[in-house]
């Protein structure tokens, strides 16, 4: 191979790299855990955002998942109030 064939190679190598590094690190600007309770039993999800409602809701439907069965309850346990919601980072 070509000497500069391999370098735009490796350039274009670190540049996905660092672009993947600066799209991970721009997520994590929200971490939140929420514990909801839906028909007597409590789980607690945790998630990570770019912003505040992202997070939010992610977690919660973590949370909900492990507690809820089927689309209707899912839907049911998002709805209700959080229990706790503790925030890790950015807020």
């Amino acid at each position: 191979m070509n000497k500069n064939v391999i370098i735009a190679i490796a350039g274009v190598g670190a540049a996905l790299i660092g672009l993947m590094a600066y799209s991970t690190m721009s997520l994590g600007g929200y971490k939140v855990e929420v514990c909801k309770e839906f028909h007597g039993r409590q789980a607690c999800g945790t998630a990570v955002g770019s912003s505040e409602t992202d997070a939010m809701n992610t977690a919660t439907g973590v949370a909900c998942a492990q507690i809820s069965s089927g689309m209707t309850d899912s839907g049911q346990c998002q709805a209700t109030n959080p229990v706790k919601v503790t925030w890790l980072k950015g807020r």
